[in-house]
Formats: structure tokens, C-alpha cells, sequence
């Protein structure tokens, strides 16, 4: 399958995960953002987890909680904070800094080159980011913003670990082992940390069955399988596809405006990810690219 086709499906999980920021606003209760974050998380890894009958070897166990660390539990936990706590452009443009982040994270643990392009697409992407304001304005509230720059720290060290981490099994085995390592890691901290949730409406219940089934377990597998495929910076840089959904989504669904400024911001944000993928282009020698090391 050539690498066009890759990008694409790859690029068809962040696309999905702009209407996170829809959905926790309008389908969800608020205030719960631990408990939501393992409702999403635990459900969908479990339901995964049955398909596939595959569980994880135990030599295998310290990774599979670190990532699904990295990339459910404190990534999701801190999301719903940020989402919560901050305008939906400040948080959006907060997480597109996972773009540069992955970049220097490859450097010192792949030993991936940067290269100029990339690290220039990154930063103008970021920059489209912030012309793409979400939802209503509100205080900056200092948690949130602590939390959206957490949030991207940690995709970014789980984006580059499990391109690192590449075990001998489908793509949705390491998704469903992912999911449910960081809903088990979560339930402990949401009985401590935040009171009983009310009655969930049948409107909470459809979000969550949306953040589940398709913005956790069928988009991650995409994704994984795009992080095992394509270069880390051009997968990272892919990311940022997921605002400019939550921007058309909130003049869609919303009646939200879609300004001049707006526009430009997408228009940006997408040329970046364009010219993102060709700076992070592989250098292929002869007919062979150098394959990604399995159980490392």
C-alpha cells in the first residue's frame, strides 16, 4: 500500500477526534473529566479486547501501561481539562505544539534527523492553529492551560514510544491493549478524586458511545497503524487536522461564523501538513526504506 494511502487513513483519526471538543461540551456532564476519560478509555478496550482475543505477553505488560499511559490515560485526562477550562482555539493551539514535541522526542530516542522543513511545517502549522478559534471565549484559566501543554507532552511521548514499541500483532490488538491499560490505570483516580457521576441522559450516553467506538477504537487502530508506518514527525504534524474539524463542526452544527481569519487558519494548517509530509519524507537507499525495529 503506497504511503499516499497511509497519510489518508492515518489523517482520518485526527479528523474524527475534532469533534471531541463538540461532543465534551454539548453531549457531556461537566466536571467529570477523570470519568469521562476512563468511560471513554476502559468500554472501548474491553469491547476490542473480546474481538481480538489477543492479550499482551507479560514482558509486555510495563510497556503496554506506560503507553497506555502516555496516550489515554493522562493525555485523555488532561484533554477534558483543557477542553473544560479554556477557549477551544487556546487549547487546540496548546495541543498542536505535540507537532514540534515529537520532532525532538524522535531525535533522542529513534534517532530520527530534524529536518528543517519539519521543524519549520510544525511551527507554521502551530501558528494556523492559533487563527482557529473554537466555541466561546472565556477566562484562561491557569490548570487549563498547564494541562492542555501536559496533554501534549504526553501524545508526543506516546506517538514516538509506540513507533518505538512495535509488537508482532494487529494494529487493533495494540489498540485494545492500549485502551484498556489506561482505563485500569484511571478508575482508581476517578473513586478518589471526583464525586459519583449523576444520571447519565440518553444525549451523555450517545457522546460517550461516540468518543468510545468510533474516537478511541476504530480511529486509534488507524492511527497506530499509521504511527508503525509513516515517519514520526509527518504522523505528529497529521494531528493537526483535528481542529480544523472542530472548526467547521461548530459552523455546521453550532451556527457558529466562519470568518476570513478562520479560513486562513485552515488554509495554513493544511498547507503545513502537506509540506510537513514531504520535509519528513524517509530517504529511501536503492528499492528499500529501513524497516521500523520490532520488540525493541
Amino acid at each position: 500500500m503506497s504511503r499516499t494511502i497511509d497519510i489518508l487513513l492515518t489523517a482520518l483519526a485526527p479528523a474524527v477526534w475534532g469533534s471531541t471538543y463538540l461532543v465534551t461540551t454539548e453531549a457531556l456532564p461537566v466536571g467529570y473529566p477523570i470519568t469521562m476519560a476512563a468511560l471513554r478509555a476502559l468500554p472501548a478496550g474491553l469491547l476490542l479486547l473480546t474481538l481480538t482475543r489477543c492479550l499482551p505477553p507479560r514482558i509486555w505488560l510495563g510497556r503496554v501501561f506506560l503507553l497506555g499511559s502516555f496516550n489515554f490515560a493522562l493525555f485523555w485526562a488532561l484533554l477534558f481539562v483543557a477542553a473544560y477550562g479554556l477557549p477551544g482555539g487556546v487549547a487546540a493551539t496548546l495541543g498542536s505544539l505535540q507537532a514540534m514535541m515529537v520532532i525532538f522526542m524522535a531525535r533522542g530516542w529513534l534517532g530520527t534527523p530534524i529536518r528543517a522543513g519539519a521543524v519549520a511545517a510544525a511551527a507554521t502549522g502551530v501558528s494556523g492553529v492559533a487563527l482557529l478559534p473554537i466555541g466561546p471565549d472565556v477566562a484562561l484559566d491557569p490548570v487549563g492551560i498547564a494541562a492542555g501543554l501536559g496533554g501534549a507532552a504526553s501524545m508526543a511521548a506516546g506517538t514516538v514510544l509506540s513507533r518505538k514499541w512495535q509488537p508482532p500483532v494487529s494494529a487493533l490488538s495494540f489498540t485494545a491493549w492500549q485502551l484498556t491499560a489506561g482505563g485500569l490505570i484511571l478508575l482508581p483516580f476517578v473513586l478518589v478524586m471526583e464525586p459519583a457521576l449523576p444520571p447519565l441522559t440518553v444525549t451523555n450516553l450517545a457522546g460517550l458511545a461516540w468518543l468510545g467506538l468510533v474516537g478511541a477504537a476504530a480511529t486509534y487502530a488507524l492511527w497506530f497503524r499509521g504511527v508503525a508506518r509513516i515517519e514520526p514527525g509527518a504522523v505528529s504534524l497529521l494531528g493537526m487536522m483535528s481542529p480544523v474539524t472542530a472548526v467547521l463542526l461548530g459552523w455546521v452544527v453550532l451556527g457558529q461564523s466562519l470568518t476570513l481569519v478562520q479560513g486562513l487558519g485552515a488554509a495554513i494548517v493544511l498547507g503545513s501538513v502537506w509540506a510537513g509530509q514531504r520535509a519528513n519524507r524517509p530517504f529511501v537507499t536503492g528499492a528499500r526504506v529501513r524497516p521500523v525495529k520490532r520488540w525493541a
